[in-house]
C-alpha cells in the first residue's frame, strides 16, 4: 500500500516492522541507532522495546524469540563493540537454524571507510556468520530491505540476517508515495511425491529403520505428523542435538536423543540400523560424535534418505541414498499420508530401543550430597508439562537432557551451537513471549556468570522466573578434557565465584543455596511461591563431573591408557 507522506528512515524502518508483525524487540541503546529508539516510542504500544544489559544477550533473547515463534526475532545495537558483543547470537541462530534479525547503527554515510569511530564492515564481518548481511544507504529502499531480510531469515533453512544502518540514513527525509511491501512468511518446500514413494520403499525392505529427527523450521504439526507415521509404522525415532522436544518423549517412538556423549544404548542401536530416515538435521559434529557414528560419505552398512531444506548441505558431508531437498515438515506431513508397512520386520527390535531409553531415565548415584539426576526428576514433576526449560553449554545439561523429559515442542530452548551464556537471556524472552506460562532457566556456575547480569533485565519488567545455578566451582566441562587428555594437570578451570544468592538478592530477587538432596523440594516450593523471580543455588561436588563419570574415575583411566602407550 503506498502513503504519501514524509518521514524519516527509523520511522519508515519501524513502520516495517509493524507491517511485518513484530510485537518485541530486543536493544542495548546507542547513540548511532537513536533516531530507532525515537520512532519506537512512537509506536510502544505496538512494538515492545525491551532494554537489556549487555548486547551478547540481547541477541541471545532475539534468538530464543526466534525459536518460540518461527518469526525472526528482532536484535538493535550500536556499531563497534555493540555489534561485536551480539555477533555471539548471530552465530547461534545460523548454527541453530533459527530466524533473526541484527540491526546495527553504523557511522554516516558521509564517515564511511574512515575508520570512524567504532566503524566495521559489518557486511563483511557478519558474512560467514549470517544468511545474508547488508548495508541500507538509502532510506527510501528500506521496505525492501526489510521484506528480503524476514523472507531471506525464514525462507529454506532459517538463519539470521544482519543489517546496518547508516547513522545518517535513518535521519534522512523521506517524501512522496512510499509503499511498506507485504508481510513476509515462510515458504516452506515439498518433496516429490516420486521421493515420498522411494523413501516408503526403502523403508519396506528395512529390518531395522531408525528415524532422526532435527533442524530448523520444525512445527508441532510436525510432531503430530512424526508421531502418527512412526507410529504406524513401529519406526523408532532420535533426535539430534537439543531437540528432545519436537516430539513427545512419553510416546513409545521416541527412543532417545543424539546429544553429547549420547546414551551407549542408543549408540548401539544406531550401529545395528540398516537404513535411516534422517528429516531435518544436518548431520552435523555434535550429533554425530566428531563424525564416528556415521562415517562420512557414505555410513557402512546403512541405507540413508535425508531430508534438509537446503541444497548446498545435500551431498555436502555425507551422499545419501535418497536425498530430498524439502522441509521436514513437509515431508513428514506426505509420508504420514501413507499408506503403514503391513507387519513391519523390524517392531521387536523397535520395542527395545524403547526400552533403553526408558532405563536411561533412572538417575544413578552420583558423588556428593546433591544428586543432579534426582534434582532434575523433583523439579520435572513440579512443573507443568508446558513449562520452558532454558540452559546454555556444560556438563551440567548432560543430567537436564537425560532426565527431563519433553511433552510439547518449544519447550526448551537451548543452543545447538554449544555457546554458553544462553539460558538466563533465553528465559527473560520466553516469559516475556508466554508470560502465561512456567519459566526454568538452568545454568552452570561458569555458563551464568557470561549473562547473569540479565537478571536485571528480568527485575526491570517484573519476570517471575526461577533461575538454577549448578555450581561445582570449575568450567567442568573443559576440565573433563583436560582430565581426559591432560590427567592430574589442571590448568585454567578453576573457579573463583560470587556468592550468588546475594548476588541474586541484590536484584530483588528471591533467592536459596541449598546443599543437599532433600533440600531442593522446599526450596523450589518457596521459590515458585515468591512474589518475585527466584535463584537457586545448587552446590555440587566436582567429583560428580558428568552423568557417567567421576573426575577420579576419568582420571584413573587416562592415566592408565597413557601408561600403556608411552
Amino acid at each position: 500500500m503506498g502513503e504519501r507522506m514524509a518521514r524519516t528512515g527509523a520511522q519508515l524502518l519501524v513502520d516495517c516492522l509493524a507491517l511485518q508483525a513484530v510485537d518485541r524487540v530486543f536493544c542495548v541503546p546507542g547513540e548511532s541507532y537513536i533516531a530507532v529508539l525515537d520512532a519506537l516510542h512512537d509506536k510502544r504500544d505496538e512494538i515492545e522495546l525491551i532494554v537489556c544489559r549487555q548486547e551478547g544477550g540481547a541477541a541471545n533473547m532475539a534468538d530464543a524469540h526466534g525459536k518460540l515463534t518461527g518469526r525472526p526475532g528482532i536484535c538493535f545495537v550500536t556499531r563497534g563493540p555493540g555489534a561485536t558483543n551480539a555477533s555471539i547470537g548471530v552465530h547461534t541462530a545460523f548454527q541453530d537454524s533459527t530466524p533473526m534479525i541484527l540491526f546495527i547503527g553504523q557511522v554516516g554515510r558521509d564517515f564511511a571507510d574512515r575508520e570512524g569511530f567504532q566503524e566495521v564492515d559489518f557486511r563483511a564481518m557478519f558474512a560467514p556468520l549470517a544468511k545474508w548481511a547488508a548495508q541500507i544507504d538509502d532510506p527510501a529502499r528500506i521496505p525492501e530491505y526489510l521484506h528480503r531480510a524476514f523472507q531471506t531469515a525464514m525462507a529454506g533453512r532459517p538463519g539470521p540476517v544482519v543489517l546496518s544502518l547508516p547513522e545518517d540514513m535513518l535521519s534522512a527525509v523521506v517524501e512522496g508515495e512510499i509503499d511498506l511491501g507485504r508481510r513476509a512468511d515462510p515458504l516452506p518446500a515439498a518433496p516429490r511425491s516420486d521421493q515420498v514413494a522411494d523413501a516408503m520403499a526403502m523403508l519396506a525392505k528395512a529390518q531395522r529403520p531408525m528415524v532422526i529427527a532435527g533442524g530448523g523450521g520444525w512445527t508441532t504439526q510436525a510432531g503430530r505428523d512424526l508421531v502418527a507415521f512412526a507410529g504406524r509404522n513401529h519406526v523408532p525415532v532420535a533426535v539430534s542435538l537439543r531437540c528432545q522436544d519436537y516430539l513427545p518423549n512419553a510416546d513409545t517412538c521416541f527412543v532417545g536423543h543424539f546429544g553429547i556423549g549420547a546414551e551407549p544404548s542408543l549408540v548401539r542401536r544406531l550401529a545395528e540400523a540398516d537404513l535411516l530416515l534422517v528429516l531435518g538435521p544436518r548431520l552435523g559434529e555434535m550429533t554425530t560424535a566428531g563424525y564416528t557414528l556415521l562415517a562420512p560419505p557414505r555410513p557402512a552398512g546403512k541405507t540413508l534418505v535425508h531430508v534438509h531444506p537446503d541444497p548446498d548441505e545435500l551431498g555436502r558431508v555425507y551422499q545419501a541414498d535418497l536425498p530430498i531437498n524439502a522441509a521436514a515438515s513437509t515431508t513428514i506431513a506426505a509420508l504420514a499420508a501413507q499408506a503403514p508397512i503391513a507387519a513391519p520386520a523390524w517392531a521387536e527390535w523397535a520395542r527395545a530401543c524403547r526400552a533403553d531409553y526408558e532405563a536411561s531415565l533412572v538417575p544413578t548415584a552420583q558423588p556428593g550430597q546433591v544428586n543432579l539426576g534426582e534434582v532434575i526428576v523433583q523439579l520435572r514433576e513440579a512443573f507443568p508439562d508446558d513449562t520452558i526449560i532454558c540452559s546454555g553449554a556444560g556438563n551440567y545439561t548432560g543430567w537436564l537432557h537425560r532426565h527431563w523429559p519433553f511433552s510439547t515442542y518449544r519447550t526448551q530452548l537451548a543452543p545447538s551451537s554449544g555457546a554458553m551464556g544462553y539460558g538466563v537471556p533465553a528465559a527473560v524472552a520466553a516469559k516475556l513471549a508466554f508470560p502465561e506460562r512456567e519459566v526454568v532457566s538452568i545454568a552452570g556456575d561458569g555458563c551464568f556468570m557470561m549473562n547473569g547480569q540479565e537478571l536485571a533485565t528480568a527485575a526491570q519488567y517484573g519476570l517471575k522466573i526461577v533461575f538454577i545455578v549448578v555450581n561445582n566451582g570449575m568450567y567442568g566441562t573443559i576440565r573433563m578434557h583436560q582430565e581426559r587428555h591432560y590427567p592430574a594437570r589442571e590448568s585454567g578451570t578453576a573457579l573463583t565465584n560470587p556468592d550468588f544468592v546475594t548476588l541474586a538478592q541484590a536484584y530483588g530477587l528471591h533467592a536459596e543455596r541449598v546443599e543437599a538432596t532433600g533440600d531442593f523440594d522446599a526450596a523450589l516450593q518457596r521459590a515458585r511461591s515468591a512474589g518475585t523471580g527466584a535463584l537457586i543455588e545448587l552446590v555440587t561436588d566436582p567429583e560428580a563431573l558428568s552423568v557417567r563419570s567421576t573426575l577420579s574415575k576419568l582420571r584413573s583411566s587416562s592415566l592408565e591408557r597413557l601408561a600403556r602407550t608411552a
